[in-house]
């Protein structure tokens, strides 16, 4: 058979590609997984009451974009957190978790050409894997920019050339930042915003790290462009991390309606709607903050912490959010693999999240630790991480 060769130079998954350098191995103690993103914290008490008060619905087809109480919620939580109004009914769309949308908005939304070239999709290096495979997939190139410690861990999509910048059709941007727990500023949202009105592109704002914070709360992309084309931002958020519910799939976007309408198009064709037992549930769980107050003072006392356990650490950067530890070593690859075999804790390369863009790899002298385990379990494990790779 002929397969098409748009993925053929994608690179593995970054957990595949662990479990090869990794498994080959044995662990040098107890094994404790300090890799993949996914929330320990207990969720509140009454999910599962609610399910099991709506368990019917499981016998029913779902609303597609949503129930109208979930749309409602979603909006409702928008207006709260970030001061904007959102119609439910034309700019909010339920999601079987951000990354479902991440990827299908490019579909439903990049156009084939842009000022009659091959479009551009422009994601910071380090990214999340499912921006280059859906720029890949609309045929678009993709543009990786270095997000490091010179430009504050966030990419500097300004300092592009007009060439590329021509040709942007969509630039995603991750804020608090996965790996690094960099924040956008207002100033920098507002940058971004004004080169995308320049330009003519659209923000896919991945943000469903902000609700995990230090001190204040981060600024939303919708917050930043009350005065700009509201098709120009584009944002998409969940409740894993906010409510430690990863395995609901819960998620929304929101953006102008000429967006939302065409991403609501393709999902009655190609999309899975959430349960509507887990719609109910995402309705109750958007309209409560004190479970999100409860986790979110659990992670603060994680980065005091960590901190402590790295402030002698040259190159030691605390995060500002979100609940991943980007450390900086010599060789990412080589650093996860004496830590397991010396110590049995596991975290990811730098590079495995990353791509070579000049025979440059951004992430190659830095490793990923997930602060997700109880507290006392990380303490451990940042501990012997510690001991082991700065000793």
């Amino acid at each position: 058979m002929t397969f098409p060769e748009r993925f053929s130079n994608l690179p593995d998954y970054a957990f595949p590609r662990l479990r090869g350098l990794l498994d080959v191995h044995a662990p040098g103690g107890d094994v404790l997984h300090m890799t993949i993103g996914e929330p320990k914290h207990a969720f509140p008490p009454w999910v599962g009451q609610i399910i099991a008060e709506n368990v019917a619905g499981f016998g029913k087809y779902p609303p597609n974009d949503g129930t109208p109480e979930l749309c409602a919620a979603i909006a409702g939580w928008i207006g709260r957190r970030y001061g904007v109004s959102v119609d439910p009914g034309t700019q909010v769309m339920a999601l079987n978790g951000t990354r479902e949308g991440l990827f299908n908005a490019a579909l439903a939304l990049c156009p084939e050409t842009v000022r009659g070239k091959r479009p551009v999709v422009l994601m910071p290096n380090p990214f999340y894997q499912v921006y280059a495979v859906a720029a890949l997939a609309v045929g678009a190139e993709p543009v990786y920019v270095p997000a490091g410690p010179e430009t504050g861990f966030l990419p500097d999509y300004g300092a592009l050339g007009a060439d590329v910048l021509n040709r942007v059709a969509i630039a995603y941007l991750c804020s608090p930042s996965n790996p690094q727990g960099a924040v956008a500023t207002a100033e920098y949202w507002q940058d971004l915003i004004a080169l995308a009105e320049k330009h003519d592109f659209q923000i896919f704002a991945d943000e469903c790290y902000s609700e995990i914070y230090r001190d204040a709360a981060p600024v939303g992309a919708l917050q930043a462009a009350r005065q700009a084309d509201p098709e120009r931002v584009v944002a998409f958020n969940s409740l894993s991390k906010r409510s430690n519910l990863p395995g609901l799939r819960s998620g929304f976007v929101a953006g102008g309606a000429q967006s939302v309408a065409r991403i609501r198009q393709l999902r009655a064709y190609a999309g899975a709607p959430l349960p509507l037992p887990l719609q109910r549930v995402a309705e109750q769980i958007w309209a409560d903050e004190a479970h999100v107050d409860e986790n979110r003072a659990l992670y603060r006392r994680k980065f005091t912490a960590a901190d402590a356990i790295f402030a002698d650490v040259p190159g030691y950067v605390p995060p500002q959010a979100g609940f991943f530890l980007w450390l900086p070593v010599e060789d990412g690859e080589a650093a996860a693999l004496t830590l397991w075999q010396e110590t049995g804790v596991r975290v990811l390369p730098g590079a495995y999240l990353a791509r070579d863009v000049g025979g440059h790899n951004p992430g190659k002298d830095f490793i990923r630790v997930a602060m997700v385990a109880p507290i006392t379990e990380m303490q451990h494990g940042l501990s012997k991480l510690r001991d082991c790779l700065y000793r």
